[in-house]
């Protein structure tokens, strides 16, 4: 609504311009021309917007017409209409590449100087030639000044527009990372607690039959972990960082869920023990969760790699300044095959430094230790 108003502002006062002169005694064929050019000017104005450069080629052409009209006394590219040339150009420029945007401005530079040169071999002979120089700067600073703001305000578009698609990035890249971090340390450590639990009940059981089946439900669900191993690994690295009040919150976390966790895990087959030795302390919510996810990766890795019977003793030790999570394991019967290493430990290593703690990784002559190290309130 406000384009069609003030192109209704610009033709009347341009018809009323254009009466002044005719009444003033200016040929009719040189109004008509001065008319038929407005007009074009205002049609290359709507143009431009869905056809850039037929628009502005015909605020060009529209524009060649005022200027070589003779009127003399005074320049027909001064017609209020002749106020939509710099406004294609503006358009022009904030839809076009940067290099095309300087060639329509080289068009504009050069319609001024040859309105200018035509203005000059009709000056009359008692008009100073200064008048022409400030009308030429004049028209000079207005498409200049045109295409540099149009520049600034198209970059800093497509600047918020990247910065708009970075953050979509981002949220996505958060999202996949949450959710991997969740498959990874819930339902990934819950099938490797289920297979062990089978395999277990495998060996205890006298029946032959059951004893099979129950070896091809164990394998199915190793075969499982590894589609959800290979599922993980298309959702990106485990080295994402979590944010504060972000994702690891979403599954219930606790140090009073310790027990159970590890309870779970034990079987005829798997010793699982727990014990907490000092007066617990108050940890920050990134601190307990790293220490939780340390405990379940330590306890999975123990079960999905080692031949049973295997004996996993999961330790926390309290000082006022930190709490020691460690997780180690005998070493089992043998280790086992199970097609290569994961992304787990990253995960848990990167949730630890981001806590402010550390973590360490022990081969001993006994088997493996997991030791992440992470700071209370109290010692932060």
């Amino acid at each position: 609504m406000t384009t069609v108003a003030a192109h209704v502002v610009l033709a009347l006062l341009t018809v009323i311009i254009l009466a002044g002169v005719w009444h003033l005694g200016a040929d009719l064929r040189q109004i008509l021309a001065a008319a038929g050019a407005a007009v074009l000017l205002h049609v290359g104005a709507v143009v431009v917007r869905r056809r850039p450069w037929v628009g502005y080629a015909i605020g060009a052409l529209a524009m060649l017409v005022q200027v070589t009209t003779p009127f003399l006394g005074w320049s027909p590219s001064m017609l209020p209409s002749a106020v939509c040339f710099p406004l294609m150009l503006w358009r022009l420029t904030s839809l076009v590449s940067v290099s095309s945007s300087v060639a329509a401005l080289a068009v504009a530079v050069l319609g001024v100087v040859l309105t200018e040169l035509v203005a000059w071999a009709r000056l009359p002979p008692d008009v100073s030639g200064w008048t022409l120089l400030g009308e030429g700067g004049l028209l000079m600073l207005v498409v200049g000044g045109v295409w540099l703001s149009a520049l600034l305000v198209r970059r800093r578009h497509e600047a918020g527009r990247r910065a708009e698609s970075e953050r979509l990035a981002a949220a996505v890249a958060d999202e996949r990372a949450g959710i991997r971090r969740d498959l990874h340390d819930v339902i990934a450590h819950t099938v490797t607690v289920m297979v062990a639990r089978i395999e277990a009940a495998a060996v205890t059981t006298a029946d032959p039959a059951t004893r099979r089946e129950l070896g091809d439900i164990a394998e199915t669900g190793r075969d499982a972990h590894q589609g959800l191993r290979a599922m993980l690994a298309t959702l990106g690295p485990a080295t994402v960082a979590p944010r504060a009040g972000s994702r690891p919150g979403k599954v219930p976390i606790s140090l009073d869920a310790l027990p159970d966790l590890v309870a779970s895990a034990a079987s005829p087959l798997h010793a699982v023990t727990f014990t907490e030795a000092g007066e617990r302390r108050p940890l920050s919510l990134s601190a307990e969760v790293a220490a939780v996810r340390t405990v379940q990766e330590g306890v999975t890795n123990a079960l999905r790699h080692l031949e049973p019977p295997v004996e996993v003793a999961v330790r926390l030790r309290w000082t006022p300044a930190e709490v020691v999570v460690e997780v180690r394991d005998d070493g089992g019967k043998a280790l086992r095959e199970t097609g290569g290493q994961g992304t787990g430990l990253m995960g848990i290593e990167e949730r630890v430094r981001t806590a402010g703690g550390a973590l360490s990784i022990d081969d001993g002559d006994d088997g493996w230790v997991l030791r992440a190290r992470l700071p209370t309130k109290e010692g932060a």
